[in-house]
């Protein structure tokens, strides 16, 4: 554990891809606080804030298991971008829902095109992707099943999902996070790519 201690982001981030989980841990445990702070202090809810940490790092695992990481020495400001990405989507999402008033002048960055809804093309192929996930999803084992279908599929935070199966919000994420090796596993085993780009 001491040379897990040592190690740079960019090389636990290295172990993580080759399967050693603990390194992950580690990365989580080193930017947890600044990243939270950083969530928290944006949309200044806690339930929501706790939400989007996870989900950012559901995100980053998703990416490094795909190998598409290559962020190189930038591990903490890429986790900030994927958060604030995130953060915008929760405010879109309230924009929608009109909860947010466009009056505020740090939320009309709303307004811009780059943050308009896809189209239609993206959202069959988002369909689609949907489906495929579906159909993997039930050769999943049940405790990961049961919480990407709750995630996913009933849109409930990891809180509410630590809540509802009486589990950690940790071992919710480690469901998660097993959960997309799995699939992963799967998608290269059956050739399926469940991306839009």
């Amino acid at each position: 554990m001491d040379k897990t201690t040592k190690a740079t982001d960019e090389m636990l981030v290295a172990r993580y891809a080759q399967g050693e989980n603990e390194a992950f841990d580690m990365l989580l445990d080193r930017h947890k606080e600044r990243l939270y702070t950083y969530i928290y202090y944006n949309v200044r809810n806690t339930e929501q804030a706790e939400d989007i940490f996870q989900e950012t790092f559901a995100k980053a695992i998703v990416t490094i298991q795909q190998g598409r990481y290559s962020e190189s020495g930038k591990f903490l400001a890429w986790l900030t971008r994927i958060a604030h990405n995130l953060i915008i989507d929760y405010f879109r999402q309230e924009k929608q829902e009109c909860l947010v008033s466009c009056d505020e002048e740090e939320r009309n960055l709303q307004n811009s095109l780059q943050f308009s809804e896809g189209t239609i093309e993206s959202q069959i192929i988002g369909h689609q992707i949907l489906s495929d996930v579906r159909r993997l999803v039930k050769f999943l084992p049940d405790d990961q099943r049961e919480v990407v279908y709750m995630r996913y599929y009933q849109g409930l935070s990891f809180k509410e999902i630590a809540d509802i199966t009486g589990v950690s919000i940790n071992t919710s994420l480690g469901r998660m996070r097993y959960a997309i090796l799995n699939l992963r596993r799967m998608t290269e085993k059956y050739d399926i790519v469940l991306t839009t780009d």
